[in-house]
């Protein structure tokens, strides 16, 4: 029997000529990601048993995103920690404040990772990169100071969902609706500690950035990765970082493969979806239910790329936000700041009364640049509606695609996008 994408990349890294779902192995990693949350708890680890080393020090990469610039005292410590380890480390790929962002969409634009690599991260959306035809997978503290040791780590093998998208998707549908869609039908667990492999037709009419929401949001299934395998979009996203495909390891799974579960989507048929309080898995179509928000966040690692700012700002240009909402933009990086900068966007975003924040994971986490009060209820573009997630326990957060998120925030209501791009469409 022949192997899925992510057994073959496990396989090569192990030095196994074939694996199994449930086998142990250990395995070589390709790239460590690290900001200044996890990684201090790591580094303190290996300071206290006196093993304070990197494996190799351009092997990893360390960009400080979920609260900067420091919000407290606290999160200032934290930053001085990181910095001090890169310092002291010679750690060559460091994204500080002003010249990074958030981790994981500054790790896709930097060039550096590609098809066939492992890599870890003390972050749950280290998944993010599985778009690329990585396994790329989140790791705990203990594990992350291994990983930085020694440059390898157990894993057990998992099983792999094989998830098909046909069709394509109509006007004002998105890869959020698409993730939010499958995680609805499977549950919150339904990928529990498996592998989500996204294949079809539908797949390859969908951008890289549509692929990075989509592996982002494979832990909100529970996940261990999402991955896509690598093909012509892939090359030419590669291409456009100045990069050759004689330098990553290309695969795809056996069409002999086994696959512990099938998913299947005719995305001509999907309509926008949007995750109710208080699990991603709770999907129902806006505008069902007459929801007021009171803020609409657009950012994070899932929707905070420049297609999204540009698909949210063609449905808010000149025009105004309602008077009872407040809209907080948080482009993902410092280099997709200054690119919406120059079309102009940070300005449509301004013009109609939101407000523009420095790139960080800030309230998708209820860190700080709009965190969320008692009874504040949001419409946000990130990954995660838990209680307490964005802020106040008693605070609800709703998830929907960039466009549901700026249409919401025009009418005060979540509200469907379609009819405000059918109207531009018109004009």
């Amino acid at each position: 029997m022949g192997m899925t994408l992510a057994e073959k990349i496990l396989a090569r890294h192990s030095g196994n000529e074939t694996v199994t779902p449930g086998q142990l192995i250990e395995g070589k990693i390709d790239w460590i990601l690290c900001h200044e949350i996890t990684t201090p708890a790591a580094v303190k680890m290996l300071e206290d048993r006196g093993m304070d080393r990197v494996f190799n020090p351009d092997r990893i990469v360390a960009a400080p995103d979920h609260s900067v610039p420091a919000k407290d005292i606290k999160a200032a410590i934290l930053y001085k920690r990181l910095k001090d380890w890169v310092t002291r480390h010679g750690i060559k790929h460091f994204y500080d404040v002003g010249r990074g962002g958030i981790a994981h969409v500054v790790l896709e634009e930097s060039g550096l990772v590609g098809p066939g690599e492992v890599i870890v991260s003390g972050d749950s959306h280290t998944c993010n990169a599985g778009a690329l035809g990585t396994f790329a997978t989140g790791i705990g503290s203990t594990d992350l100071a291994a990983a930085i040791y020694s440059g390898e780590l157990w894993f057990k093998i998992p099983h792999t969902m094989r998830i098909e998208l046909t069709g394509k998707l109509r006007v004002g549908v998105t890869a959020k609706d698409i993730a939010l869609e499958v995680i609805h039908r499977i549950g919150a667990d339904g990928a529990n500690y498996k592998v989500m492999e996204w294949v079809g037709e539908g797949v390859a009419g969908l951008s890289m950035a549509e692929r990075f929401t989509l592996t982002n949001m494979a832990i909100e299934a529970g996940a261990k990765t999402g991955v896509i395998a690598p093909d012509d979009v892939t090359r030419a996203h590669l291409r456009s970082q100045g990069l050759t495909e004689t330098e990553w390891w290309y695969a795809a799974s056996d069409p002999d493969a086994y696959f512990s579960d099938y998913v299947s989507v005719d995305l001509s048929t999907l309509e926008p979806v949007v995750a109710f309080p208080n699990i991603p898995s709770n999907g129902r179509r806006p505008g069902d239910d007459r929801v007021k928000v009171d803020q609409a966040y657009l950012g994070s690692c899932t929707n905070g790329r420049i297609s999204d700012l540009r698909a949210a700002a063609e449905i808010m240009r000149g025009k105004k936000i309602a008077d009872s909402v407040r809209m907080v933009v948080t482009p993902a990086t410092v280099a997709i700041w200054r690119q919406a900068n120059h079309e102009g966007l940070l300005d449509v975003f301004m013009e109609a009364g939101a407000t523009v924040s420095y790139p960080s994971c800030g309230a998708c986490l209820g860190m700080h640049t709009g965190v969320l009060g008692p009874g504040d209820v949001c419409i946000s573009s990130t990954n995660r509606n838990f209680v307490g997630r964005m802020g106040d326990p008693t605070s609800q957060v709703y998830l929907a695609s960039p466009e549901t998120v700026a249409a919401s925030a025009l009418t005060g209501y979540i509200t469907d996008p379609r009819p405000f791009m059918t109207a531009q469409a018109a004009d």
